[in-house]
């Protein structure tokens, strides 16, 4: 493609603001038109990042501007609707992470991607990542062996989304987010692992979510918070791979430890990134140079631009620069994973993915 690649924001919030400045300062792509819920609002972010095209109604927007994606950047429940309208009107989707609120509605998606053969990309940040980087770079070496076991932990001593002083209530009421700390942070820790492990289907999940850490009863009563706080979770994967899960807006300690992974050769922490392995007798635990590294990767193996983030890499595979990162089917595991961890907590036993994917439903509400 010579010409540059014509996007549309749809959703002008925080994130939806992220989006449109990384767009605005990408030499290859246009900002045609953005949309927004609110009409006031929606016109001030148009007049402050001068888009001369706007509008509240994005149906209209994609039967009639001449576009080739569009980002998608609502809160979780109104992923679906969007998406696969604008996957059927023929244009390319990025999407805000996770893939939907619910993994009928993210299969949903995928679905119509694969019938419109147009690109559903999730923003899955996480595997742009320098510690991301090379860990993946570890396991293509052969220096984990055949990997058997990863662990996803994220933390914050007290993190949660408004009752804690940042963000909007949205960020914590099931009617719009659909779920807590899994479908937040949980989707950047889990996707990782998922993506250095070859994204191997989930088998059967135990777990249990939390909602315990007193918050301010003002800010409670505003919030209408009901969704959880913490999530633990056992999972087994496809081959006789295990998978444990801790994820935590808000507990009374200092760390978890964050993430890894161990192979019969060698094992991986992610953050921050340490490989560890045994020479004979001798155990080994290296750090890297992680400067230098990025820098031969840029230089030496041409990982320039489209792999700087999420949506460079999503503008580069748009321009068939670059074969996209499987970042739909990613995230759909992480929601049947954390979709899993709620029902196995609400029933209080393990649960097979087949009854995961038969008791899920469609939580869409369309803008």
């Amino acid at each position: 493609m010579t010409q540059p690649t014509r996007v549309a924001v749809i959703g002008v919030g925080q994130i939806g603001q992220v989006h449109l400045q990384t767009y605005l300062n990408m030499p290859d792509v246009e900002v045609i038109a953005i949309v927004g819920r609110d009409p006031q609002r929606t016109t001030a972010v148009a007049e402050r990042y001068h888009i001369k095209h706007w509008t509240i109604d994005y149906h209209s927007l994609l039967e009639s501007m001449e576009i080739d994606a569009v980002s998608v950047c609502l809160h979780n429940n109104y992923h679906k609707p969007v998406a696969v309208a604008a996957l059927q009107a023929g244009k390319h989707v990025y999407c805000e992470k996770p893939i939907a609120g619910t993994y009928r509605d993210g299969l949903t998606m995928v679905q119509a991607a694969e019938k419109s053969r147009k690109l559903l990309s999730i923003q899955l940040a996480s595997l742009f990542s320098p510690q991301t980087k090379a860990a993946q770079h570890a396991i293509q070496q052969g220096w984990l062996g055949k990997p058997y076991h990863a662990h996803s932990a994220g933390f914050r001593r007290r993190g949660r989304p408004y009752v804690d002083g940042y963000g909007s209530p949205a960020f914590v009421q099931k009617s719009q987010a659909a779920g807590g700390v899994l479908l937040d942070m949980g989707v950047y820790f889990l996707g990782s692992l998922l993506y250095l492990l070859g994204n191997p289907a989930p088998l059967c999940i135990c777990g249990q979510t939390y909602q315990e850490t007193p918050i301010d009863p003002h800010r409670l009563e505003q919030s209408e918070y009901d969704v959880e706080e913490m999530g633990l979770g056992f999972i087994r994967l496809a081959g006789g791979i295990t998978l444990t899960l801790a994820q935590a807006w808000a507990m009374h300690l200092d760390s978890l430890g964050g993430s890894y992974l161990v192979g019969s050769e060698g094992g991986i922490r992610l953050e921050p990134f340490a490989l560890f392995r045994s020479l004979g007798d001798l155990d080994l635990d290296a750090t890297a140079d992680m400067d230098h590294f990025m820098f031969r990767l840029h230089n030496i193996r041409e990982q320039g631009p489209a792999w700087e983030s999420p949506q460079h890499h999503f503008i580069a595979a748009v321009r068939g620069q670059v074969e996209p990162l499987p970042t739909a089917e990613i995230t759909l595991n992480t929601l049947l994973i954390s979709e899993g961890i709620y029902l196995s907590s609400a029933l209080g036993r393990e649960v097979g993915v087949d009854e995961v994917m038969t008791q899920s439903k469609t939580t869409a509400v369309d803008v």
